[in-house]
């Protein structure tokens, strides 16, 4: 690779758009000068229309910027889709714009550099003003999952095979979420991906300098370019792939220890559910495990910095309130729930398979975020947890109480805990070693 690629980032869906363009694009030969625009899907055709300007499209419509530093506002943007912090604001982005139909709806796409979409996600992921070196590795690592999923498209796009990711039958349900949900653009701009919120949050001299002192840097093994993911917190001990999406073992993304040695494997095994009950019902030394206000401001951005209780949390529910949640999220009825019981656990404690009882039917359900969704309005923390009963009559408990370990997936870089290095004095190259254990720093291009 001699250069830089070109990304589609899939930003919004809806019936119709409404957009403010800052300074003037154009379509092919037609020019928008700045100005609003909406753009609606009518009779099977998309419909953009401006002051002067009305266009008409069954396929796509593309607007390329005058410039390279042309912006445009999108209203209404959903962030944080599904998430308890879920809401609408504007953004604004650089770049270009194309417009497709997606069902029912008109899906828009940006174009950009994939150095400049960098510069967007070290900002939106956490403060654009962050220490260097943990900007420097975000940059590293967001650049090399994004080259590694283009890469595995491409692989499974020559190869026809169908990408599986669910199995579901009467007595089990597993299913795991990974960006081939997206075919009609490359990455997404929302937590599914990568929180990409064009130059809508201060992009920072730092961010700038971070993204351009690793200009081309990835991450590879023998396998390529690594997969690398990052989540919020590990709760201390970080989780290995194949425990959250395929089940085959990747280079780099094994369950590490989040404290020194730097990149050690676990001391503990959670896997065996005596050692996880332990674990989560602690408080262990880690470096993701820390309260500190300037740290925590580094990757929680306003709407997360309300949550305070990311490493060991707890949540409560009524019988009827979770037996209900059950039934909403799933389309399974278990009646009155009797009981959930851990079935596998992965390094981390995050249970992979999970057996829910009531009194009208059982089912196994996995793996990590499925376990998540089912359990919680929005997404439980993580499923590193443990449950206990209260008010239990005639083997029927009317509180259910799950207490838990970390924030997210919990498989590859720790944001809060790769903070907390930084401030420690770790340089970005020592916190990429620990946590991508196995891992080469390797340049593919220059700009």
């Amino acid at each position: 690779m001699n250069k830089q690629p070109v990304l589609n980032v899939g930003i919004m869906a809806e019936k119709r758009i409404s957009f403010l363009l800052e300074t003037s694009f154009h379509h092919g030969r037609t020019l928008l000068e700045q100005g609003e625009y909406t753009v609606e899907l009518k009779g099977g055709k998309m419909i953009l229309q401006g002051t002067d300007v009305l266009i008409i499209s069954e396929e796509e419509i593309v607007l390329l910027p005058m410039f390279r530093t042309n912006s445009f506002l999108l209203r209404g943007v959903t962030i944080g889709i599904s998430f308890h912090w879920e809401k609408k604001e504007d953004q604004r982005f650089t770049g270009g714009l194309r417009f497709i139909p997606e069902g029912d709806k008109v899906r828009v796409i940006n174009t950009v550099h994939l150095e400049d979409y960098l510069k967007s996600v070290i900002s939106s992921e956490m403060s654009a003003h962050s220490s260097p070196e943990l900007l420097k590795a975000h940059a590293v690592i967001s650049r090399s999952w994004l080259l590694a999923q283009l890469e595995k498209t491409r692989k499974l796009t020559a190869s026809g095979t169908p990408y599986e990711k669910s199995t579901v039958t009467e007595e089990e349900v597993v299913r795991w979420y990974d960006r081939e949900d997206h075919t009609l653009f490359d990455v997404c701009a929302d937590d599914h991906c990568q929180r990409y919120q064009g130059i809508t949050r201060i992009i920072s001299a730092e961010a700038l300098l971070a993204v351009e002192a690793t200009t081309g840097q990835v991450l590879t093994s023998g396998e390529g370019i690594c997969d690398t993911r990052f989540s919020k917190c590990c709760g201390g001990i970080s989780e290995s792939f194949e425990k959250v999406w395929e089940p085959e073992p990747r280079t780099g993304l094994s369950a590490i220890g989040d404290t020194t040695p730097l990149g050690s494997p676990p001391a503990r095994d959670l896997r065996q559910e005596g050692e996880a009950t332990a674990w989560i019902l602690s408080s262990p030394e880690a470096f993701c495990n820390t309260s500190d206000a300037r740290t925590l401001a580094q990757v929680l951005p306003d709407y997360d910095q309300q949550t305070r209780d990311f490493f060991r949390w707890e949540v409560h529910y009524t019988n009827e309130e979770l037996s209900t949640l059950i039934r909403e999220k799933s389309e399974f009825d278990p009646g009155v729930l009797l009981h959930l019981e851990p079935l596998e656990r992965g390094f981390s404690g995050r249970i992979t398979r999970l057996r829910i009882s009531g009194t009208q039917k059982s089912i196994i359900v996995g793996k990590e975020l499925e376990i998540r969704k089912w359990l919680s309005p929005s997404h439980l923390y993580s499923s590193a947890f443990v449950v206990s009963y209260e008010e239990v009559k005639e083997g029927i408990p009317g509180k259910i109480i799950l207490r838990g370990a970390g924030w997210g997936h919990g498989v590859g870089l720790c944001q809060i805990g790769a903070a907390v290095m930084g401030e420690k004095g770790y340089s970005y190259k020592q916190i990429l070693h620990h946590y991508f254990r196995g891992t080469v720093l390797t340049t593919l291009y220059k700009s």
